[in-house]
């Protein structure tokens, strides 16, 4: 994989904002005392919205395909077609952009899976459509972009936070399920911990390499075992 990204970046960029689009990238003067020469300081591009969200889902597709270590601002807004003041408008450093991509990958992924299992009323159907929807957004991105992000401690916060969210929701799911009376009683956390296990191994492609089995199919295997486990015995 090469060097791997090591810069490392304080907590206080972690909620990282679009910048507004009225800024330019004119040079803004700004007051300098009596007989001083005044200084100068960059303003970024006026950028519509709506072409910053369309580059940051194209710097999203780039970035989770290839990885981040490798690639530099300059590139990826060669690649991009646009300036690198244009791009500096979706984040102020290679580091918050990366780290933007990263959670906006979570988040979106996280509100399609729950809108998935928000029509569902069956528990089990719950849990299979939820395994499911983990397992279609990680087709989304490769190898190279894991390493990288587990690899990186902003990003690696990014996913251990949500791969926690993701054992909860299983946890959530099974307690309903046992309440309701579908599935028989079973240590929650510790069939939510066997599906962040799952998550991580087949995020790293571990799992997926040893077996030959896809994303899909692997979590398809574990919805299965899992439910098996829960179900009532007929």
């Amino acid at each position: 994989m090469g060097t791997k990204y090591s810069c490392n970046v304080p907590d206080s960029v972690s909620n990282i904002k679009v910048f507004p689009t009225h800024a330019r990238l004119d040079v803004m003067t700004v007051s300098a005392p009596r007989g001083r020469p005044a200084r100068s300081s960059p303003r970024r591009r006026n950028v519509d919205t709506a072409r910053l969200q369309e580059l940051l889902a194209q710097a999203s597709d780039i970035v989770l395909a290839e990885g981040f270590t490798s690639i530099t601002m300059d590139q990826l807004a060669q690649r991009l077609g646009c300036s690198k003041a244009t791009l500096y408008s979706l984040a102020g450093t290679k580091d918050q952009l990366v780290q933007t991509i990263t959670r906006h990958f979570f988040s979106t992924a996280a509100e399609e899976i729950e809108q998935a299992v928000a029509v569902e009323s069956d528990p089990a159907q719950r849990i299979r459509t939820y395994l499911a929807g983990v397992g279609n957004a990680m087709r989304r991105h490769s190898p190279a972009f894991y390493d990288d992000m587990v690899s990186y401690e902003p990003t690696a916060r990014i996913y251990r936070r949500h791969s926690e969210t993701a054992a909860r929701r299983v946890h959530e799911m099974i307690d309903d399920g046992v309440q309701a009376g579908a599935f028989r009683n079973v240590h929650g956390p510790f069939a939510a911990q066997v599906v962040a296990v799952t998550i991580d191994a087949v995020q790293s492609g571990d799992l997926l390499r040893s077996t030959g089995l896809s994303a899909g199919d692997a979590f398809a295997e574990l919805g299965d075992l899992l439910l098996d486990g829960l179900n009532r015995p007929g």
